[in-house]
């Protein structure tokens, strides 16, 4: 008999992980102070540089997060809320058709729609929990400045409006009731910019020349659903649009820079978060570079973040806060996160890819699927990811409703089979002498450090093989399983500079017994099972003395 995708999430998830709990419960650290936090970090680069990775995010390695907001309503994927007024674009042309023109019904009018009638956090995390995750973000605030908290500072928020829910504090009392650590990513500061194309107007067609709804005032609202709120503290558009959105900053292109009044307000928002939420991890979608995240306020929250974590915690630090685009000095100071990418070799410091099965805001599929990262792909990159001292945080996207669809349930159960089976290697595992050997590690086309780059080296073969070691054991995940059933590792081979050592015994995770093998000089041959132990990414235990490296 089969078991609905609500049947599912009540009871196996729940049940696996034994956290079906009623909701309730209080926050910790709930206790707003809105004042700098004292303690040993100063907001300068040079300060913030005293910064270290605490053990728990070096150990963790996979997280997964819930990037999901009003923008998800729609079900027309990234962005919505900006491509929504621009002409032509696939968000405007379904905004027109759905709820009428942006100059008549805009962005404000789609979060009035907003329910999340679906959400039920519990659940939820129990699935996360069951697919190995270690940590949970959600997201407290995107592009489009809507707070999901019951925000002092932003009146646009989703107590007030939408859902009328505390929904980052829902997602906190979750996550600590799992088990997990919890993360909030902010995304806001960009709204200055992001929002501009809200200031504009068709150019054609019967509504050519008639303003969008972004330069609204509070005045305005005299007599709407929306009366007694400004609509300028939700698009922040009370100024001349720029040519380039805020990460593309340059003064020859005349781009607009956030007023001070802006900067500090963003800076209020977010101290806000950290205080009444007490997250264990701080994601920032901005760059460090020229400010970060806009004027200093984005130094003024780092360091009130780590003082206060080490306040709370015994004056141990044990605050993870992440950018994007970091300069060698300082991701010293912050964890280096690389969007939808991956690093090209061993990082001496750890960082952190953040991706998507789909697209980061859900997205209903044309046709009958969704296009979603199949569990081998994901496996192949956390794996690779690990591999160079790195972590993985996954996005699973949520519809308005706050339900996951049939494919992403069928994705996460999936993933979580392999995570139970392969994860005593994965966890708290550190990178090898080398990070692995194959086709997909030799010279290609220059990857994009910084970001953007996943996918570059697939498909991989059964030559492909990644290492990491942990309590005196090597890992080797084999990305293919071989045709002939036997696997040659060359890093491993006897008399190789960097395991000097003896093998004394090979296990291939999930088989019954240990493996036959042979080393020679040209490497460590195994013999694999003449059945197949799962279904892809294959992990050998490695044992003997000397093989591993402090």
């Amino acid at each position: 008999m089969s078991i609905s995708r609500r049947d599912f999430l009540r009871t196996s998830a729940a049940a696996t992980a034994g956290l079906w709990l009623p909701g309730g419960g209080s926050v910790s650290g709930a206790s707003p102070s809105g004042a700098a936090q004292p303690g040993a970090f100063q907001p300068t680069w040079a300060s913030l540089a005293q910064y270290r990775v605490p053990d728990w995010f070096r150990d963790a390695k996979f997280g997964m997060w819930a990037h999901w907001g009003p923008q998800c309503v729609p079900e027309q994927g990234d962005w919505y809320a900006r491509n929504m007024y621009i002409e032509g674009q696939r968000a405007y042309v379904s905004h027109v058709a759905r709820y009428g023109h942006p100059s008549r019904v805009g962005f404000k009018d789609v979060i009035r729609q907003w329910r999340a009638e679906s959400w039920r956090p519990d659940e939820l995390l129990a699935l996360y929990a069951q697919a190995g995750a270690q940590y949970f973000m959600a997201l407290a605030n995107h592009h489009d400045n809507f707070d999901l908290w019951d925000s002092a500072h932003q009146p646009w928020n989703s107590v007030r409006l939408g859902p009328r829910k505390d929904l980052v504090g829902g997602w906190a009392r979750a996550t600590r009731r799992a088990g997990l650590k919890f993360g909030v990513s902010v995304h806001a500061a960009h709204a200055w910019s992001w929002y501009e194309p809200s200031q504009g107007a068709d150019t054609s067609g019967p509504f050519k020349g008639v303003p969008y709804d972004g330069t609204l005032t509070l005045a305005q609202g005299k007599g709407t659903w929306w009366e007694g709120l400004d609509p300028q503290d939700l698009y922040a558009q009370a100024h001349a649009p720029g040519r380039g959105l805020q990460w593309e900053w340059d003064a020859a292109k005349g781009s607009s820079v956030p007023s001070t009044a802006y900067c500090e307000k963003f800076g209020a928002r977010t101290i806000e978060l950290i205080d009444k939420y007490d997250p264990d991890l701080v994601y920032f979608d901005d760059t460090a570079l020229p400010l970060w995240p806009v004027s200093d306020v984005g130094l003024r929250i780092a360091a009130h973040f780590y003082n206060r974590n080490m306040a709370r915690r015994g004056g141990r630090l044990e605050a993870v806060l992440t950018g994007k685009v970091l300069t060698e000095e300082q991701r010293r100071c912050m964890v280096w996160d690389i969007e939808r990418g991956v690093a090209t070799d061993v990082l001496p410091l750890p960082w952190q890819t953040d991706t998507c099965i789909g697209e980061w805001h859900y997205s209903r599929p044309l046709y009958m699927r969704h296009g979603y990262k199949t569990p081998l792909a994901v496996a192949q990159m956390l794996v690779d990811i690990v591999s160079k001292n790195g972590n993985l945080m996954l996005n699973v996207p949520l519809p308005g409703s706050g339900e996951p669809d049939d494919d992403e349930v069928s994705f996460v159960t999936d993933f979580g089979r392999w995570m139970r089976a392969n994860g005593r290697a994965i966890y708290g595992s550190r990178p090898w002498a080398v990070y692995g050997e194959g086709p997909s590690t030799a010279a290609q086309a220059p990857l994009r450090a910084q970001g953007f780059n996943e996918g570059q080296n697939r498909p991989y073969t059964a030559e492909d093989l990644r290492f990491v070691q942990k309590d005196g054991k090597v890992y080797a995940f084999a990305l293919a399983w071989p045709a002939d059933g036997k696997l040659t590792i060359t890093a491993l081979g006897a008399g190789a500079p960097h395991a000097a050592g003896a093998v004394e015994r090979v296990e291939l995770l999930g088989a019954p017994t240990p493996l036959a093998f042979a080393r020679t000089p040209a490497g460590l041959t195994v013999t694999l099972p003449e059945r197949r132990v799962g279904q892809y990414v294959y992990t050998l235990e490695i044992s003997g003395q000397g093989l591993s490296h402090t």
